[in-house]
């Protein structure tokens, strides 16, 4: 029998991390082969009910596995098309269908929200008065934090149907004073619900029919809302005390629709995903490798839709964010040099369940690269 070969560096962190986990292997080749125990054994140690992964490139997925069970102390195994609700991972397609308004001639990076809501400038502070479309969807406009857990402004100061609220949100939040910046940036999911009027202006469309065209187009079905509000066979969210949430319908949810209120199947999310990769190497079919790069890397530290970062050692440009609407966490990441992307969702969102997606996250990326 031939001698084995040696196993080089990024096996051996990938070996290494299996042993602490208590998954350690008596030859290196099985290493290549323990992602999938790997990632239950992570998911078993925290408490994670469903976990979903996946490797990809521009025209390979080269892993894709889903885990676990849909809903805590139940049988509902999980199933390969599961939906996941990605929270703010929404922002990323957001931007992407601004992306398309603007390749379409329809927009500008530069048009000012006020020039399409011209009627509620003289309720607003003047700090606004010029942002723009690029301003919103960069984190750059300066709108005060907003997200789901804040107590106001309550339900009986936002009325009307779902669209007429988040216009009066619109309102409400220009009125706020503005927040200051830190490191250029002042994130807010306010930002993102302007940015969705001004798609729904733009195009003459509501938010949900611009997503099922575009869904459509790519043969990518994408839901609105927890998954399990429209159909209980699909994966319950936990919250932080790891308890399964039965179906509601969540008005903060609806009025954050363009910030973070998709979910989506792994395999679909994969297929917008690769058409990132395949957009920044000039491959996809529409947009061209700029708008790409602009899109996920044009602006430091917050681009369109995705936080981004230069790695100190490999010099990799790396776009990434999470979702967390208390129910659910995915997160993703796109290494441009590299060609690679990682994809992890979950249907909990406890701090142990952060845990786990960053233990996972880092096992993946030893193994397959950075």
């Amino acid at each position: 029998m031939p001698p084995l070969p040696s196993p080089s560096p990024r096996q051996l962190s990938f070996i290494k991390l299996c042993c602490i986990l208590g998954l350690c292997c008596f030859y290196w080749p099985a290493a290549a082969q323990t992602s999938l125990e790997l990632a239950n054994t992570i998911r078993v140690k925290y408490g994670i009910p469903e976990l979903a992964f996946a490797v990809v490139s521009a025209d390979s997925i080269f892993e894709m596995h889903t885990l676990g069970v849909q809903r805590i102390h139940t049988r509902y195994g999980a199933k390969p098309d599961d939906r996941f609700h990605i929270g703010s991972n929404t922002k990323a397609i957001t931007s992407f269908l601004a992306a398309l308004l603007v390749e379409q001639g329809k927009a500008s990076w530069e048009m000012k929200f006020f020039d399409l809501f011209p009627g509620l400038k003289k309720t607003s502070k003047k700090t606004y008065y010029n942002i723009t479309l690029q301003d919103l969807l960069t984190f750059r406009a300066r709108l005060p934090s907003y997200t789901y857990t804040f107590p106001h402004p309550t339900k009986d100061q936002i009325r009307g149907d779902e669209a007429r609220q988040r216009l009066e949100l619109a309102k409400y939040f220009l009125r706020q004073s503005p927040m200051k910046a830190i490191d250029g940036l002042t994130p807010s999911n306010a930002d993102y619900v302007l940015a969705g009027l001004m798609l729904e202006r733009i195009a003459k469309k509501t938010f949900k029919e611009l997503v099922n065209d575009f869904g459509r187009a790519y043969q990518i079905y994408f839901g609105f809302d927890y998954p399990n509000l429209t159909d209980t066979l699909q994966p319950w969210g936990h919250d932080a005390g790891q308890h399964a949430l039965p179906p509601a319908d969540n008005y903060k949810l609806n009025w954050l629709l363009s910030a973070g209120n998709l979910n989506v199947s792994l395999p679909d999310y994969i297929k917008f995903i690769q058409l990132q990769l395949k957009g920044l190497k000039g491959k996809a079919p529409v947009l061209n490798a700029q708008t790409f790069c602009k899109l996920l890397y044009g602006l430091p530290n917050f681009s369109f839709g995705w936080f981004n970062q230069i790695d100190e050692t490999t010099a990799h440009h790396i776009a990434y964010n999470e979702g967390n609407a208390g129910a659910f966490i995915t997160r993703v990441k796109v290494i441009k040099e590299a060609g690679m992307a990682y994809i992890v969702f979950t249907n909990s969102a406890s701090e142990q369940t952060t845990q786990g997606v960053s233990m996972l996250m880092s096992a993946l990326e030893k193994k397959w690269g950075d």
